[in-house]
């Protein structure tokens, strides 16, 4: 480069701290990948777990809280490992009525939101009912259901596809109803028929609200399955709860507890994993594997 070339070439001022900069050492380039890969398994929830549970032993542990108010963790793990054949046992009586509950709502829920949304015939007549019932406690109905079907299976099942049918319901009509008529006109210049335009276009733009009524469900599921068997059951974790709170085992009911948020953890997660499975597109699914 000749002296022209040096005069004519223009000179910026180092930008601030690129004249102190490092480049990243190995050890720090594997600890933060170390980091990301603990965070995508779980690991930051783990750890918090963790210390929930560590700080609780320590507060009951340092105030000397009596067992029968609040336990200590290990206690309850102590009594969760001592009971878990009955616990177990229970639990698949709830977790059959919660998953049969939940499947039926989704079968006949979806379907009839797809209908209510086309047809404004049952959106005068079937949608305000739904809405009015949507209102209602539905532990209202659990007396008549144990007068009508008994002390068995049906009516916890029933109570269940009750509070889990009316948000996959009204957020489905939600969902068909909320595509833009842009997309709609623009649809229809390509010449695209009903069919094609309710599998390529409707179907997949409703599916993130979609979700949410299924969520919904799916955290109130074994809500519902829980306070039928307080009602009326002879079996279930809620009948279990029930019989261990009249006994004063605190601990006991603890370990319970913890199996019914398992137990409705497992069926949210079921439902997560279809949602990132079937909409990986939407802005949610990109921000959740962004942080992840």
């Amino acid at each position: 480069m000749n002296l022209v070339d040096r005069q004519r070439t223009p000179s910026y001022p180092p930008a601030e701290g690129l004249d102190r900069a490092e480049p990243p050492s190995p050890r720090a380039g594997g600890g933060a990948r170390w980091r990301q890969r603990w965070g995508a398994l779980g690991g930051t929830t783990v750890t918090s777990v963790i210390l929930f549970f560590a700080a609780w032993e320590l507060v009951v542990d340092l105030f000397h809280v009596p067992r029968y108010i609040i336990p200590a963790p290990s206690a309850v793990f102590r009594q969760f490992v001592v009971h878990f054949p009955l616990i177990w046992k229970y639990t698949l009586v709830t977790g059959g009525e919660t998953l049969v509950g939940f499947v039926i709502a989704v079968v006949i829920g979806i379907p009839l939101a797809v209908a209510v949304a086309f047809s404004k015939f049952l959106e005068r007549t079937l949608y305000p009912s739904a809405v009015t019932l949507e209102m209602v406690p539905k532990i209202a109905f659990a007396p008549l259901f144990v007068t009508w079907f008994g002390f068995g299976f049906i009516p916890k099942m029933v109570i269940v596809f009750m509070v889990c049918f009316f948000p996959i319901l009204l957020n489905g009509i939600l969902a068909f109803r909320s595509l833009s008529p842009e997309l709609i006109h623009f649809s229809r210049s390509t010449g695209a028929g009903p069919w094609t335009m309710f599998w390529r276009v409707r179907l997949p733009a409703s599916l993130p609200q979609m979700f949410v009524g299924l969520k919904g469900a799916a955290t109130n599921a074994t809500v519902g399955a829980v306070v039928s068997e307080w009602i009326g059951g002879d079996a279930g974790l809620g009948y279990y709860l029930q019989v261990v709170s009249g006994e004063l085992r605190t601990d006991i009911s603890f370990a319970v507890i913890i199996m019914l948020a398992a137990l409705g953890l497992a069926l949210f997660y079921v439902v997560t994993l279809a949602e990132r499975r079937l909409i990986p597109w939407h802005v949610s699914q990109r921000v959740v594997h962004h942080r992840l």
